[in-house]
């Protein structure tokens, strides 16, 4: 009898620790052990061990993304803030990443084709080949979020409005530091919040790109935590549940994009003003030219008589 009831209890402590063995921060985690370990599959036999205290790298999150997509597992589906601000326009790749978790600065995404990125994995330059030089990895140190909400029954108070989501944002991404929440504006009409978040330049404790890359996955519906909630920041009695996001990033340097990175309808639209400010520019040479002819022609027809 002795036996069972401890073959019992040794079964419920099992249980129980197999339950506990999880990684809050990451749903594609697998965790196993006493003590717990949590690693994520970032390629055929590869495995990324985790420290699930805190949010995931993007580096790793990414190179995760493109290895489940390969598997056909599911992954994913207000303006700048300054003239330098640029969005990833590229989408996911395969990244290298350091040790670390941070992005090595060249990639090329297993081709002959690479460019440089920021830390937070975005492309900072022209595409160019093998022998493309990236000096170092330059750090963003601000980003912007623009977020709209869906549709809610009253009125939004926009000073709670900026309370409700420096703390909504300290409670779900890590304890994240509120003081970096530096401006929320907000248009009712349009129903867009745009939030700046910012930290000193030079500063590497903090990974403004970690929480930019969470928020973007709550708010399209597909979160990487395993509560699997929505960022939802609460405003009195009404709960903003967010239907759209841009992130503008902005680095310590500003990115090296050249004119041959532009698009067709950019470079056409180019040309034409150009070509605009030409056909003026010839224009007004032609007048005073005219001018200046009737002008001469007028003082010869006064000293004829004489």
């Amino acid at each position: 009898m002795k036996m069972w009831i401890i073959f019992v209890l040794a079964t419920l402590a099992v249980g129980a620790s197999a339950q506990s063995c999880s990684c809050n921060s990451m749903k594609w985690a697998t965790c196993d052990g006493n003590p717990c370990e949590c690693y994520l599959l970032i390629g055929d036999q590869m495995k990324q061990k985790l420290d699930c205290n805190e949010l995931i790298p993007k580096c790793f999150l990414m190179k995760a993304e493109m290895y489940r997509a390969k598997k056909g597992l599911d992954t994913r589906t207000g303006g700048k803030p300054v003239e330098s601000a640029f969005v990833d326009n590229d989408g996911i790749y395969d990244p290298e990443c350091e040790n670390d978790g941070k992005f090595k600065a060249k990639q090329c995404n297993n081709t002959e084709e690479c460019w440089c990125v920021n830390s937070a994995g975005v492309r900072r330059t022209d595409k160019g080949d093998k022998n493309l030089k990236c000096e170092k990895l330059v750090e963003t140190y601000w980003v912007r979020l623009q977020l709209k909400h869906k549709p809610v029954t009253g009125p939004v108070d926009a000073n709670k409005l900026k309370i409700a989501i420096a703390d909504a944002i300290h409670r779900r991404y890590d304890n994240f530091n509120k003081d970096m929440v530096k401006e929320i504006a907000y248009d009712p009409d349009a129903r867009l919040i745009v939030v700046d978040v910012m930290k000193p330049k030079g500063e590497r404790k903090s990974d403004l790109t970690k929480l930019a890359y969470y928020m973007e996955k709550d708010v399209k519906v597909l979160p990487l935590f395993k509560d699997q909630e929505k960022f939802e920041p609460v405003v009195g009695s009404q709960r903003m549940e967010m239907e759209d996001i841009v992130v503008y990033y902005v680095d310590e340097e500003p990115p090296t994009f050249t004119m041959k990175n532009l698009t067709g309808g950019i470079i056409a639209v180019i040309v034409v003003v150009v070509l605009a400010v030409v056909a003026g520019l010839l224009l007004l040479f032609f007048l005073r030219r005219r001018q200046s002819q009737k002008y001469n022609k007028a003082q010869q027809r006064e000293m004829d008589p004489m």
